[in-house]
């Protein structure tokens, strides 16, 4: 059963959250794919990553790359795995795939300030419930560390 994970994001963005996720990913062996639902956001990501930090290294891939099967971790805005990942990250309104099956989890990032945000989450939350997947919310508390909520 695929668990989707609900990170709602406050005073936060995905540059900020996804990289810290995204270690954990390749610390557990997990290949990654990451979603976005614009070239601009894919461009932001791809750069930010390389610089994220100066001990950490996320090697990462566009799937514009000619070797994409091969990265650890693929920046995407569309619905395919193209290196086999089995954890799915979206972002910026990014929707689960309809093959949200093949993945172990599907985290979706969303901004906790945007109404049309919020409200997108709780039908895609209902739908994932429904769909028989296991389902979690996630708020980070006032030290800016992720509880699980639900």
């Amino acid at each position: 059963m695929t668990e989707i994970l609900f990170y709602h994001l406050k005073g936060q963005t995905p540059e900020q959250v996804l990289p810290a996720l995204l270690l954990k990913s390749l610390e557990r062996g997990w290949r990654a794919v990451v979603q976005a639902s614009s070239e601009e956001r894919i461009e932001l990501l791809d750069a930010h990553l390389w610089t994220w930090r100066d001990d950490a290294f996320l090697p990462h891939g566009t799937w514009r790359d000619s070797e994409v099967a091969e990265q650890p971790i693929v920046l995407t805005l569309d619905d395919h795995n193209p290196n086999g990942a089995v954890i799915r990250f979206l972002v910026e309104g990014a929707t689960v795939p309809a093959d949200a099956s093949a993945y172990e989890r599907v985290v979706l990032l969303f901004d906790g300030e945007d109404p049309a945000a919020v409200e997108t989450a709780r039908a895609t939350w209902s739908a994932a419930k429904s769909a028989g997947h296991a389902v979690t919310y996630w708020r980070a508390d006032e030290r800016g560390s992720w509880r699980r909520e639900r």
